[in-house]
């Protein structure tokens, strides 16, 4: 097949010579135009631009021409027909030239009777190029050409065959006499090149595999299987093939986890480069295969090469290659700060965001400079400093998407901003920030931010105790985005996490157990979902008793939190569970120290539900000090602010140490009036608290709290309401056996791909 002329292109070029001979009336011609332009600007998918004859039936059947009971179809059936030999083809092109716009002192010779058309003009481009792309074939390129056209038009015979002697016209003139069905004129036409599926030229593969690069650079996501199927149609048909399907190839095997396949068609793709570019796309090479080798483990090899793609990018003076390097290479030493050598982190250190935004300002790269903002925002939120300077970056990041549109970093933010919600206690907020995510921005972002505003969904609601709508919104992910290895091991790890937090809350310690051994095998797996792990790790021992192991866990997570200067809200988050373990294990005292510490940190850096959560544990050593006024005090004035973070199981704890500090203060008076109601106001606080541990599932909460019921009832001689709770008691016990006597279920076709997904992880 040639290098541009198709079979689809000779009938676009007949449309366009019948809008040139003022063959279209006024309605027809917006229409019948656009139609041509959809076909010639860069396609949307594999069938775009494979323009067919029903296609192009569709599209001028319905509209009338200016001769009268004709219509646009009709005159574009006559033209493609009077084509009837290899000899008209080549008039037809050369005719062409008749419908260009006549230069400024010309001498006359050009038909002023049709409507010319300006070279520089879409219509006038796609004219010249046709013309000098048709001269430019061999004898046997346009032989092959001829046949596909034959081909091609074979399916608007029938409608041919309706005009007036239109039906005793052969297909060819050289083979006068004979029909469209003789077996002379199918053996010479129709079964030349047979079994072809697809006309296409080799620009309009080449077309389609940059948008196919465009689409999984933006989206994060693979090929699918039909789109593949078709890839492979239309380049066999292609001689020679674009050196493009390479890096697609690549990209496919990048998404897919398969590193020797992504490492051998990248090689393939910038070896082709380099023979046919030199040097010019060699700092590109080093920068992909940095990128594959981080996205696999290699992290001391991508550094490597990040730094000589550097290098490369200021030898060739490549601005935006070196911006790009210079922002990954940050963003990757705050990831893996251990794995960067301490010249790269110094220089870390001195080339911080202030010089990536100078660089991105200047070279007016403007969706370096959001992501820019975007990290600057993200440095802010993981040391804990100023919350107005984070809002501050977050807004110029938004002004810079909205003014200049960059919709795919419009997820990323929203995402961040969602996060700055979360840790100032506005639960609320950020589920609306991931709702308006999904519903706006869900068809130009990237699928990685898809899976973790899906994922981060998920994990609010399983907060609230919603597990089976936590389950639910998992399921909304595509399974286009699950092709990609990355995607599938993040939600897989998100959807096994909450099935391990429910578990826990359960006190089903063998599944707990079989979901804690799977997630620690997989070894691919990013920090978040780790940490998450570890802290539910550390949950589980802790309602196990076994609070040595516990303390050690949490001091060895903590260690590597700060070993590599991770996140200040983490940091917060388990110092707060190593005062938890004191005070469980009974050392009071060092607990009530190490939580006013955590306390005192988390006010400073306004992580809001980690100082709600340092209190009710202050409460706790208060209550157990005998303190019940100042634990009452001090839980009562923040409750509001408790509710609004929606963490069920942090409410319970809140109500049911309200409700301890209720029974103290009734036991330290002599009012038995003033008793009365102290004891009447802990029932409704336990109440509350047996509310919120049913929303998680909590099957030791409850037990505790109807067990401190039964206490308080028959201190108040309330028999009835006592033996209400005792059946209330026994029923939670007996829902709890019969749950661990229960087969498993079988799994949906989603839970089984999540299984899976497991045990990909720990192969990859």
């Amino acid at each position: 097949m040639s290098r541009y002329l198709t079979p689809g292109k000779i009938a676009l070029i007949a449309l366009v010579r019948e809008y040139a001979d003022h063959k279209f009336p006024n309605p027809a011609i917006m229409p019948v135009l656009g139609f041509v332009l959809k076909h010639l600007n860069r396609p949307t998918d594999a069938s775009t631009f494979n323009l067919t004859p029903e296609d192009l039936i569709a599209a001028t059947v319905n509209y009338q021409s200016s001769v009268v009971g004709r219509t646009v179809l009709d005159l574009l059936v006559i033209d493609l027909w009077n084509i009837n030999c290899l000899d008209a083809l080549n008039t037809f092109f050369q005719e062409l030239r008749m419908y260009h716009q006549r230069p400024v002192g010309a001498p006359p010779g050009i038909d002023v009777k049709r409507r010319l058309i300006a070279d520089a003009s879409p219509l006038g481009m796609f004219l010249r190029r046709s013309l000098l792309e048709f001269e430019k074939l061999q004898f046997h390129e346009i032989n092959s050409l001829w046949y596909a056209f034959a081909r091609f038009r074979e399916p608007t015979f029938p409608l041919w065959k309706l005009r007036p002697h239109g039906g005793g016209i052969s297909a060819d003139v050289n083979l006068r006499g004979t029909a469209l069905d003789d077996p002379l004129v199918r053996n010479v036409y129709m079964g030349h090149e047979k079994g072809t599926k697809y006309t296409v030229s080799t620009e309009e593969i080449e077309r389609l595999l940059e948008f196919q690069v465009e689409l999984m650079q933006k989206l994060g996501s693979r090929v699918s299987d039909d789109t593949q199927q078709r890839l492979r149609d239309m380049i066999s048909t292609c001689v020679p093939a674009s050196h493009l399907r390479h890096y697609v190839n690549f990209l496919n095997s990048w998404r897919s986890g398969d590193y020797p396949g992504a490492f051998d068609s990248l090689h393939r793709y910038f070896d082709y480069t380099m023979h046919t570019r030199d040097r010019t796309y060699y700092q590109y090479a080093l920068l992909n295969l940095a990128i594959l080798q981080a996205d696999f483990g290699c992290h001391r090899e991508s550094v490597l090469a990040m730094q000589e793609t550097i290098n490369a990018a200021r030898e060739t003076k490549d601005m935006a290659c070196l911006n790009f390097a210079l922002s990954w290479l940050y963003h990757f030493h705050r990831a893996h700060p251990q794995d960067c050598p301490e010249v790269i982190a110094a220089r870390m250190e001195r080339e911080s965001l202030s010089l990536l935004k100078l660089k991105a300002k200047e070279w007016g790269m403007d969706h370096l400079l959001s992501m820019a903002y975007l990290s600057e925002t993200r440095q802010i939120l993981l040391c804990g400093e100023s919350i107005p300077s984070a809002f501050e970056s977050l807004l110029r990041s938004s002004h810079i998407n909205t003014t200049r549109q960059i919709r795919n970093a419009t997820g990323s933010q929203i995402l961040l901003q969602s996060t700055l919600w979360s840790r100032l206690g506005v639960t609320q907020c950020a589920w609306i920030s991931c709702e308006a995510f999904l519903a706006k921005y869900r068809g130009c972002s990237p699928a990685e931010d898809l899976a973790v505003a899906l994922c981060k969904s998920a994990y609010i609601l399983s907060m609230r105790g919603r597990f089976e709508e936590a389950f639910d919104r998992l399921d909304q992910i595509s399974p286009e985005s699950l092709r990609s290895l990355k995607i599938n091991q993040y939600w897989t790890a998100y959807s096994a996490l909450i099935k391990l937090r429910r578990a826990v809350h359960r006190d089903e310690v063998a599944g707990a157990e079989l979901l804690l051994q799977q997630l620690t095998a997989a070894e691919q797996m990013e920090q978040d979902c780790r940490l998450e792990i570890s802290v539910t790790r550390i949950e589980f021992l802790m309602r196990l008793g076994n609070f040595t192991s516990a303390l050690a866990n949490c001091e060895q997570v903590y260690d590597d939190l700060v070993r590599n200067d991770s996140d200040a809200y983490n940091r917060v988050r388990l110092i707060i569970m190593k005062a938890e373990i004191f005070v469980k294990m009974g050392r009071h005292s060092r607990g009530l120290s190490i939580a006013i510490h955590a306390g005192s940190t988390a006010w400073r850096a306004r992580f809001m539900p980690m100082l709600y959560q340092a209190f009710t544990v202050i409460a706790g050593i208060f209550v157990h000090l005998e303190e019940y006024e100042a634990a009452y005090q001090m839980l009562d004035g923040i409750m509001p602010q408790i509710l609004e973070c929606e963490d069920s199981f942090l409410t319970a704890v809140a109500f049911g140490v309200l409700a301890d500090g209720q029974v103290g203060r009734a036991g330290t008076s002599n009012s038995s009036t003033w008793r009365e109601q102290c004891l009447n106001k802990a029932l409704g606080y336990l109440d509350r608290a047996f509310l919120e541990y049913s929303h998680m599932q909590d099957v030791p909460g409850q037990k505790s709290t109807i067990s401190k019921k039964i206490r308080i009832h028959n201190f108040l001689e309330n028999r009835a309401l006592r033996d209400d709770a005792v059946k209330i008691y026994r029923q939670i016990e007996r829902d709890q056996d019969e749950r661990k006597n229960l087969p498993p279920p079988i799994p949906s076709p989603k839970q089984a791909g999540r299984d899976a997904g497991l045990g990909a992880g720990r192969r990859a």
